[in-house]
């Protein structure tokens, strides 16, 4: 049997307790940025704490532990998403996979706290990964759009990898221009610079289309542009297996 609340809030009383909650701990940027402005000390963390976690997970107000999650959750996306978009976009759609099982009740409320909650940790390992790696941002987003497709890491050493990545952040800096996302001749440029540097490290061809399509989109947003996926329809028109540096 799916549980129920015995006395479900109303949506203004569940943004009332989200607001209380939210003074107390933060995991987005986004609402770090409202603290600071409210002259509020910054808590020394970067995603929500065990103890906030443990805190949510007892709550006997169950639908407000799942909206909350969801909220903090979607804040913490929307800011990775303007640095990495694999990386958003893979926990974009977790996120909505959950809601959507737990709108349909295939969740219990339960559940899909458990849920979130793994999706809390996740980030929280992801950025200590990250931290790992030694590589900017940038180069973190070139180095997951590369290997975007999993099997790119059992075909290729991790530290060629990184230099793929450091190597595409500095020639994607240097062949930005204000309108290269909306000028043929500039797209085709930007896909040959590329190119040609996963074919200097001999990038697997069977996953270089695929990392093209993703390094082209990850360079739009680092040029602080917005993707369309109408105006690559028709630029990468590759045939997948056939990847020339032409």
């Amino acid at each position: 049997m799916k549980e129920k609340d015995k006395t479900p809030l109303s949506k203004r009383e569940i943004e009332a307790r989200l607001h209380q909650m939210l003074e107390r701990s933060i995991i987005s940027e986004d609402v770090i940025d409202v603290f600071d402005a409210m002259g509020i000390k910054r808590p020394e963390i970067s995603i929500l704490s065990e103890e906030f976690l443990k805190e949510v997970q007892e709550m006997k107000q169950k639908n407000l532990a799942v909206e909350m999650l969801k909220k903090l959750l979607e804040g913490n996306i929307k800011t990775m998403e303007k640095r990495n978009l694999v990386k958003s976009e893979k926990f974009s759609e977790r996120l909505t996979k959950a809601l959507n099982k737990y709108r349909n009740q295939a969740l219990t409320n339960a559940e899909v706290i458990e849920e979130l909650i793994r999706m809390a940790h996740d980030i929280k390992k992801m950025h200590e990964e990250e931290a790992e790696l030694g590589l900017s941002d940038d180069e973190i987003a070139f180095y997951d759009a590369l290997t975007a497709d999993d099997i790119v890491k059992e075909l290729m050493e991790d530290e060629t990898l990184k230099k793929i990545a450091h190597e595409l952040t500095l020639a994607i800096r240097n062949n930005i221009t204000i309108d290269w996302s909306v000028r043929k001749s500039a797209q085709a440029s930007m896909r040959r610079v590329i190119k040609r540097l996963l074919s200097k490290y001999d990038y697997p061809p069977d996953q270089a289309l695929k990392a093209l399509n993703i390094v082209m989109r990850q360079a739009e947003k680092m040029a602080g542009n917005v993707y369309e996926e109408v105006i690559w329809s028709d630029s990468v028109a590759e045939e997948p297996g056939k990847f020339t540096t032409d």
